[in-house]
């Protein structure tokens, strides 16, 4: 059974219509119906051939003004890059103890970051992390001796994106709270990245489709061409 709320929202937005980066930005605030400060997503169509390895884009970016959400991180390192992680402000600092909780399925964080020494420790968690997105991998960051330059950017608005099975990125890009300037700069920041990272070998128009929805709201297609620059 559809709400009044829903009703409401859904009379708003005009299915057949694609609207600017800047429209779509003001009109998520205005269909939001949740009580709680919903999340901003964006869902972005590519024309790339996920089972081919380059094309299997994924990559990360730093939003300018944040997910209006504080991530916990969990660095594991060896002793000797303890203090560096806790100094940067991470959640959870260690090893062997964690390893020994995720693997009695723990995953009470958003993100891990882990020094390359530890790796092959870390590599039986698969199973456990793997599923959640939540196994450090060099190329979002997530593995590297500079802990302390990890958690900060993590802390300060640093996602994690990668495209699905079907050659879609789905991200949270701010909160329902922010601007609608906060949330078009953050949205066009992401959308760059992803524009950064075509792959030579994609034939044909590579950014097919985005959407934008706050939770539980209808989606808003947004005109591709507002958010190339």
């Amino acid at each position: 059974m559809i709400t009044k709320k829903r009703k409401l929202a859904n009379a708003k937005v005009d299915a057949d219509k694609a609207y600017t980066l800047k429209e779509a930005s003001s009109l998520v605030k205005q269909i939001n119906t949740t009580k709680f400060d919903s999340s901003v997503d964006l869902h972005v169509k590519l024309g790339v051939d996920p089972k081919k390895a380059d094309q299997a884009i994924r990559g990360t970016v730093s939003l300018p003004h944040g997910t209006g959400k504080t991530k916990k991180v969990l660095v594991l390192c060896t002793p000797d890059k303890e203090a560096e992680a806790n100094a940067a402000g991470a959640d959870f600092v260690g090893l062997d103890e964690f390893i020994t909780k995720i693997e009695s399925g723990w995953t009470d964080i958003d993100v891990i970051v882990a020094t390359p020494s530890v790796m092959p420790k870390i590599g039986k968690l698969g199973k456990v992390l793997g599923p959640r997105n939540l196994m450090p991998n060099p190329k979002t960051g997530t593995v590297t001796n500079d802990v302390a330059g990890a958690v900060k950017d993590l802390k300060g608005g640093k996602i994690a994106f990668k495209v699905d099975k079907v050659g879609i990125i789905h991200a949270s890009i701010g909160r329902v709270s922010f601007a609608p300037e906060k949330i078009a700069e953050n949205c066009q920041e992401f959308i760059n990245a992803i524009i950064k990272l075509k792959p030579p070998t994609s034939k044909g128009l590579y950014l097919r489709g985005v959407s934008m929805a706050s939770s539980m709201s209808p989606g808003i297609m947004v005109d591709t061409k507002s958010v190339q620059n």
